[in-house]
C-alpha cells in the first residue's frame, strides 16, 4: 500500500490533511479516488491507515481508519559517514542505504575528496538529497526519513566520533579486523545490555572514503579519535558499493535481516 510522510501540523484526532507533491501525486499519478486508502506517517511515532475522503486540486483529506504498528526502523541508529564521491553517487547511497536501515547521512570532505565543494550550491544538493531518502523511505515501508546532515570537514567529523557506540572505518589495506569481526561481538553484547526499543540506544557509525580511498595520516587520526579499522572482505569496493555492504553487514548481525522482527 503507498506510504506518505505527511508533517505532524497536519495530523489531528480524525484526520490528515495531505498536501503538495505528495497530494498531487495521489491525484494525478496513483488516480486514487474517494474511499481509497493509504498510510500516513508523520516521520516520528504514527503511522496510520487513511481513508480517502475529499479531492481537491493540492489538498487531499483522509480520515483515519487505524494506528499500526511499526516495523520499518531497525533498533540500531546508524549514521553513514561517505566522503563526497563524484558524480551522482551519493544519490545511490542516499537511496540504497535508505532502504537498507540507514537512520542518518554525514557527507564530509576528506584529503583526497575530488569534488569541488561549493557552499552556493548547498542548499538545493541537500534538498534533492532529503527528497530522495523521503522517497526511498516511502517505498521500504520505513516509518522514519533518514537525516540528510550538511557536508562537515575532517575534523569536524572527527570531533562527532564521541557521540557513537561504535565508529566503523572502513579501509582497503586493513589486514586485520573484518567490518563481520567487530559488529559481531558488539550486536551480541550491546543487544542484551540496552534499551532496544529506543532507536537511538545504539548509535553505529560507518566511515567511507572517496574514490581514492584514505591517507594513512587519516587512518591513525580516526583510531586516535576511537575509530575501529575494518575491511569489508577481499575485494577492493567503490565507494558507493562499501558504504551499501557495510550496513548490509551491520543490519544482518544485529537481527534486522529477520522477516519475523518485532
Amino acid at each position: 500500500m503507498q506510504r506518505y510522510f505527511v508533517p505532524t501540523d497536519q495530523f489531528d484526532e480524525q484526520e490528515v490533511r495531505i498536501t503538495g507533491e505528495d497530494a498531487r501525486h495521489i491525484s494525478r499519478v496513483m488516480r486514487s479516488r474517494i474511499g481509497d486508502q493509504v498510510i500516513a506517517c508523520n516521520g516520528q511515532s504514527l503511522d496510520v491507515l487513511v481513508e480517502i475522503t475529499e479531492l481537491v486540486e493540492g489538498v487531499v483529506t483522509a480520515s483515519i481508519v487505524e494506528r499500526l504498528e511499526q516495523h520499518g526502523e531497525p533498533v540500531v541508529f546508524v549514521t553513514v559517514a561517505q566522503s563526497l564521491p563524484k558524480a551522482d553517487k551519493m544519490e545511490s547511497v542516499i537511496q540504497k542505504c535508505t532502504e537498507i536501515g540507514a537512520s542518518s547521512f554525514l557527507p564530509f570532505l576528506s584529503e583526497r575528496t575530488v569534488v569541488q565543494y561549493d557552499e552556493r550550491k548547498e542548499v538545493k544538493r541537500i534538498q534533492r538529497w532529503s527528497k530522495i531518502a523521503k522517497e526511498a523511505a516511502e517505498q521500504s515501508h520505513r516509518s522514519r526519513v533518514p537525516q540528510v546532515d550538511s557536508p562537515v570537514s575532517w575534523k569536524q567529523l572527527l570531533k562527532q566520533f564521541a557521540d557513537y557506540d561504535l565508529i566503523c572505518f572502513c579501509y582497503e589495506k586493513e589486514n586485520g579486523h573484518q567490518l563481520r569481526d567487530v559488529v559481531q561481538p558488539f550486536a551480541e553484547s550491546l543487544l542484551l545490555t540496552k534499551d532496544t526499543t529506543a532507536s537511538k540506544a545504539i548509535r553505529v557509525m560507518i566511515v567511507v572514503g572517496p574514490e581514492g580511498g584514505f591517507s594513512e595520516q587519516e587512518v591513525e587520526a580516526a583510531e586516535a579519535s576511537g575509530a575501529i579499522v575494518t575491511g569489508l572482505g577481499r575485494r577492493i569496493l567503490r565507494t558507493e558499493t562499501a558504504a551499501m555492504t557495510a550496513l548490509a553487514c551491520i543490519m544482518y548481525e544485529t537481527g534486522e535481516m529477520n522477516a519475523n522482527k518485532g
